[in-house]
């Protein structure tokens, strides 16, 4: 997988992008566990892709349920068993 940010808000951490082999487009959140940093990655369609494009709120808030775990649904790939937090 490679992944490209399109945006990337710093004061709200999270980006937006598409992946570049499959063409999806996502919201990636930083999260942490004991052992390591890495990035979750959350499939949104072309159109949302747009809106949060030009929307900084709307994305912020999309992010902000992807760190509560709402949005696992739509996860690009699952997190192993030492899931980290994006708090």
């Amino acid at each position: 997988m490679r992944f490209r940010d399109v945006v990337v808000n710093r004061e709200e951490r999270f980006s937006i992008g598409i992946e570049e082999e499959s063409s999806r487009f996502y919201v990636s959140i930083p999260v942490s566990n004991p052992y390591v940093d890495y990035s979750e990655y959350y499939e949104i369609d072309a159109a949302t892709f747009e809106r949060f494009i030009g929307d900084a709120v709307a994305a912020g808030e999309f992010a902000d349920r992807c760190r509560a775990r709402e949005m696992d649904h739509v996860l690009l790939y699952q997190p192993g068993r030492l899931r980290g937090s994006g708090a």
